[in-house]
């Protein structure tokens, strides 16, 4: 039987990656959608953001944790996704209206 610790530890894992990977498709989509409009600005929150975000390779990082040190650094992690993901729809929004 699996341990309900590893369970918790890949299902959250697994939660983060496809976040991260949803935000980062809808992010190019807006970036291809500004250059097309020819939208400097949004261009470059997009680049900014896609250069801050956090990244797959943190979330692996997280399987190498202790207990203690993983549940800090998933929340942590969590918290930077959800900024990411707020910035995201931001300029999504921003360039909707635009």
């Amino acid at each position: 039987m699996k341990d309900p610790t590893k369970l918790a530890k890949k299902a959250a894992h697994d939660a983060l990656v496809a976040r991260i990977s949803t935000v980062e498709a809808k992010l190019k989509t807006l970036k291809a959608r500004a250059e097309t409009a020819k939208a400097n600005v949004e261009i470059k929150e997009i680049a900014k953001l896609l250069v801050v975000r956090p990244t797959i390779k943190q979330v692996h990082e997280l399987k190498k944790l202790s207990d203690d040190r993983w549940e800090r650094a998933k929340g942590q992690l969590e918290a930077k996704v959800t900024d990411f993901e707020k910035a995201a729809k931001a300029i999504a929004s921003k360039s909707k209206r635009g």
